[in-house]
């Protein structure tokens, strides 16, 4: 089925008549917002009623964490990303979304909007104009205000009744009779969800009795002495629920002294953190490397903080999140550990750039995959505080992002480092040749062209004009950026990889716009000047593949093929898979050149299993047409239309028409035209459109599965 929906929480009880509430409105209306208080499970009600209702819609029900946001900037980002819209066009935030929604039949659910409501109204009402058969369910403390809205509020579960006190019994683990303190306990509680798994939380630890009179002194006093806590905003602690309020300030003056200010720290994580990442960010005072795993410990068993995942990332639920935020205030800590937070994923950031070149990469880039929340959370805070720091950390990661897909937030970040930070020499260079990259993906050669010049310029002063050591900005701090063994010593006579990434650079763009001439002169005369092999570093590797591209466009194919088998075998040698994945994209094309479909096709399907491991929809895509144009070759031509289709539908994930290296485009077209003469127009559209329509992945595999790779 299309679409992605997280799994749903086995805590699920009752809600039978709200369920059908909101499943009668979605069929009724565009747009449904369920609203209640924090706490009540409005995210639990419309993730079952998301998953109840997938099947209506053919393209699927895609699920949206708005949570994790502190601002509106990456709002439309976020929304894109979860409807696996790599989005690759540059132009205002929401066009390449709505275009990507306009014919298709969806629900996309976003989840806890209330602290962008505006923002959120405004794109709902710009989605749901230009996309027809878009249904959108959010959850929010308060309506979108958007015209025709139909809001469901949600209550407690009734706290007499029997489903409250289901959840009491599953979340305890315990068969509770219904008279008795665990009927009195939700009774106290209102019925709220999350109050009765906190409460459930203490059960296990002190029992029912306990739990109940604790509750009862707590919840008995006046309303100001309930416990000590700072005045809140309306929309996290509304009046009408201060019940809530009390319960997670009860649960908060049960937790020892370092496991209270572990769950204070823990709020500044927005997504999902590990042990490594809250050692690094937490500790500090009483709270160090021996106490803070059994503090941890103590909230998990409270519920405050839940369970490790597979991967073993924990996480707090907002309403919880947020109460640690006002105490983290009270504290006077919360600059003090915003800056480590951001200090902790600039590091992160520069050890993965640092471990891009080599047996580690795949991971590295999975672990900037996981850990996207923080970083973009750290990169927020360093703009407004030491944009120098902010310039190295996303210089780090941009390229990851961009071959990720999240070129707008790759850009967009660069763009802001860039004019704030006056930072000069490698972490300038370096943000300079990711922008440009992002710019090439982008398709916006002529902005690509002044990124391309004004790198090349800052990479001669960092490697030439500086002072010996001068020139690596804020990345000396952490020991990030190293690799480049150039501007230094002996060697300044020689480019540096400064040098090298600004060729590589204006050589992608030289090789997108047709100019493989070009693009074979500027690395050859950097390549040519500087020590080394291809295997000394990154931005070497990258030099030698494109001049590997350009050999290709300039018919030299023989040297090509060889060149990029040797590349290849050094890239298995060092188990490195982006260049290994570009190169298999390389050796497919040279071999349609080459009148060798059986070979292109080897090593489409080499390219696309390397693209598929990167989470690259781009790449996919032009897999998938080079594959689709080797078939063709061979005069399949019902498998040709298939996986065309299947690249079609890649393609649209990212936003842009059909584009690719100039030679392969010709090809594409002539093959094509070949095999539909062959098989029949009315034939080949059917298998088109199938192939469209139906789930990417599926088609995917089709493409993939095949002859062998090719060597």
């Amino acid at each position: 089925m299309r679409g992605h929906l997280p799994d749903e929480n086995p805590g699920f009880v009752g809600r039978r008549t709200e369920l059908e509430r909101v499943s009668a409105a979605l069929a009724e209306h565009r747009l449904v917002t369920v609203t209640g208080v924090g706490g009540v499970g409005k995210t639990r009600l419309a993730l079952r009623a998301a998953h109840r209702a997938a099947e209506r819609y053919p393209d699927g029900a895609w699920w949206t964490d708005l949570g994790q946001l502190d601002g509106e900037r990456l709002l439309v980002a976020l929304v894109a990303d979860s409807v696996d819209l790599a989005d690759h066009t540059p132009g205002m935030a929401a066009t390449g979304l709505c275009r990507r929604l306009a014919d298709d039949r969806l629900l996309l659910v976003l989840d806890s909007c209330e602290h962008l409501a505006e923002p959120c109204a405004r794109l709902v009402a710009e989605l749901l104009a230009a996309s027809p058969g878009l249904t959108v369910l959010a959850t929010s403390r308060r309506p979108l205000g958007v015209a025709g809205e139909e809001t469901i509020a949600l209550d407690p579960l009734p706290p007499a009744g029997p489903d409250a006190l289901a959840l009491l019994r599953r979340a305890a683990g315990e068969d509770f009779p219904a008279a008795g303190p665990a009927g009195e306990i939700c009774v106290r509680l209102e019925g709220i969800p999350l109050a009765l798994e906190l409460a459930a939380a203490q059960i296990r630890l002190q029992g029912a009795e306990a739990v109940r009179d604790q509750l009862g002194s707590r919840l008995d006093a006046a309303p100001g002495a309930r416990f000590d806590l700072l005045a809140h905003t309306e929309r996290v602690w509304p009046s009408r629920h201060q019940t809530l309020r009390a319960a997670i300030g009860w649960s908060h003056e049960l937790s020892t002294p370092l496991e209270r200010l572990l769950w204070a720290r823990l709020s500044v994580f927005r997504g999902p953190f590990d042990l490594a990442s809250a050692t690094a960010v937490c500790t500090g005072g009483p709270l160090d490397r021996a106490t803070l795993p059994e503090a941890l410990d103590g909230l998990v068993r409270a519920s405050v903080v839940r369970p490790p995942d597979a991967a073993g990332r924990h996480r707090m639920l907002d309403t919880i999140r947020e109460y640690g935020a006002t105490w983290l205030d009270r504290t006077g800590e919360a600059g003090t550990v915003a800056d480590r937070h951001a200090a902790h994923f600039r590091g992160l950031a520069g050890r993965a750039e640092t471990e891009w070149h080599g047996a580690r990469q795949l991971r590295w880039y999975r672990t900037v995959d996981a850990h996207h929340t923080d970083l973009r959370t750290a990169l927020d805070r360093l703009l407004r505080t030491d944009p120098d720091a902010a310039l190295d950390l996303v210089g780090s990661v941009a390229f990851a992002w961009s071959c990720r897909g999240r070129l707008r937030e790759a850009r967009d970040g660069l763009e802001q480092a860039l004019l704030l930070s006056e930072a000069r020499g490698r972490v300038r260079a370096r943000a300079l040749w990711a922008l440009g990259v992002t710019l090439v993906l982008q398709g916006e050669f002529g902005p690509a062209q002044d990124v391309s010049e004004r790198c090349a310029r800052e990479a001669r002063h960092a490697e030439y004009a500086e002072p010996a050591g001068a020139g690596a900005g804020a990345g000396t701090e952490t020991g990030v950026g190293t690799e480049t063994g150039a501007g230094t010593g002996s060697g300044r006579d020689r480019p540096g990889d400064l040098t090298l990434d600004a060729a590589a650079l204006a050589g992608l763009l030289a090789l997108t716009t047709g100019r493989p001439t070009a693009a074979h002169v500027v690395v050859g005369h950097v390549l040519d000047a500087a020590r080394g092999g291809p295997a000394d570093s990154a931005a070497r590797l990258r030099c030698h593949l494109v001049r590997v591209f350009a050999l290709t466009g300039l018919g030299r194919l023989a040297e090509a093929r060889e060149k990029a088998l040797r590349l290849r075998a050094l890239c298995e040698e060092l188990d490195e898979h982006w260049t290994r994945t570009a190169l298999e994209y390389q050796l497919a094309l040279t071999g349609l050149l080459e009148g060798d479909p059986v070979a292109a096709s080897g090593h489409a399907r080499a390219m696309l299993e390397g693209t598929r491991r990167l989470g690259a929809s781009l790449g996919v895509a032009l897999g998938l047409d080079v594959l689709a144009t080797a078939l063709a070759a061979a005069g399949e031509g019902e498998r040709a239309a298939d996986v065309s289709g299947t690249g079609e539908a890649y393609w649209r994930s990212t936003g842009q028409p059909r584009r690719g290296l100039p030679g392969l485009r010709a090809l594409h077209e002539k093959y094509t035209d070949t095999v539909r003469a062959s098989i029949g127009e009315p034939a080949y559209e059917e298998i088109f459109v199938r192939a469209l329509t139906g789930l990417p992945q599926d088609g995917l595999d089709r493409a993939l599965r095949g002859p062998g790779r090719h060597g």
